[in-house]
């Protein structure tokens, strides 16, 4: 059940008649992001995909949050204001139990889309090739004002391969059929990680993911977020989640990915290229190399390119058995 205490009755931006059914729910939790929402909004605003209601619920902001959201009157955009923090997984949560839409985007209130998001988004979904899709992004440092492209996998079945080890997502960049999200809320236990343990819920329950290959929205990275301020916290609600998944996969918890000495990375890394393959089948070498380096000590300088060849030969060898012997 879905906590509204302390929220004020949603308001839509202006009398204009709104859509009846927009196809698409856009997500925007809102806490103290004075800096960074008026960008974010303009970024949906902007788009050339129309059809879709933006929810924003202000999660009981001490800056001008409020009143910089209260600045923007389209039909579109139904704001909701929290009198209290409620935090983020209460807010986004409850935004998903209001979506009309069929497909649920998630734009976080400090990034930004480009203007064929959604419209994208929308038409790979509506082709049926996938459940979620999220995109390749810009990664924008606020401190030094740096701009990097994103390096995603793209298929099916690289990203469930490495939900193993990370989140091959861009949570914000993500749009998915909104009934998944309502049917897999986030869950309090796994404040901090949450998106990782959504994405492994989802995956363990046989949706298909997909990443576009297009540049679809600028992350912005600041020391106020809460994957920054809270590192650890995260990190041990992660690994915890890693192990849910990877018995899930029916992978023995003997074989989760870690840095090992020669011999042993050899032998429980070699295994778990081949589980895994023979679990989730099409995983590229590429992803394969990725997983085995989990396994490997980092910093080898004059090492590396032993290592990297060590790296190749037992992917390709685990590739080889976990295809013959695929579930």
């Amino acid at each position: 059940m879905i906590d509204t205490s302390g929220l004020l009755k949603p308001t839509h931006a202006s009398a204009e008649k709104m859509p009846e059914m927009p196809l698409v729910t856009v997500s925007m939790a809102a806490f103290n992001a004075e800096r960074y929402i008026a960008q974010a909004i303009e970024s949906l605003l902007a788009q050339t995909y129309s059809n879709f209601e933006l929810i924003i619920i202000d999660d009981g902001s001490t800056d001008r949050t409020r009143e910089i959201i209260n600045q923007f009157s389209d039909a579109r955009i139904i704001k909701i204001f929290s009198d209290a923090n409620r935090g983020l997984i209460t807010t986004r949560n409850h935004i998903a139990s209001l979506a009309k839409g069929k497909y649920l985007a998630l734009l976080d209130a400090d990034d930004f889309a480009e203007p064929d998001r959604l419209a994208a988004q929308v038409e790979f979904l509506e082709n049926g090739y996938a459940d979620l899709c999220g995109a390749d992004h810009y990664t924008l440092n606020q401190v030094t004002g740096e701009i990097k492209k994103s390096k995603q996998r793209h298929s099916d079945a690289d990203i469930r391969a490495l939900l193993s080890v990370c989140s091959p997502v861009c949570n914000p960049a993500m749009m998915g059929r909104a009934e998944i999200f309502k049917q897999f809320p986030y869950q309090p236990q796994y404040t901090h990680a949450e998106d990782y343990c959504l994405w492994i819920d989802i995956a363990l329950a046989g949706y298909r993911f997909a990443n576009l290959k297009k540049k679809l929205i600028t992350y912005r990275l600041h020391s106020s977020q809460t994957s920054v301020k809270h590192y650890q916290e995260a990190r041990d609600v992660f690994l915890n989640a890693q192990l849910r998944y990877l018995t899930g996969l029916g992978i023995s918890e003997a074989y989760t990915p870690r840095a090992l000495p020669f011999m042993q990375r050899i032998y429980y890394g070699a295994k778990f290229i081949k589980l895994i393959n023979m679990h989730i089948p099409d995983i590229s070498v590429a992803v394969s190399m990725e997983l085995y380096a989990r396994f490997q000590f980092r910093g080898n300088g004059l090492l590396t390119p032993f290592t990297r060849f060590e790296r190749l030969c037992v992917s390709l060898y685990g590739s080889m058995l976990g295809k013959m012997n695929k579930k």
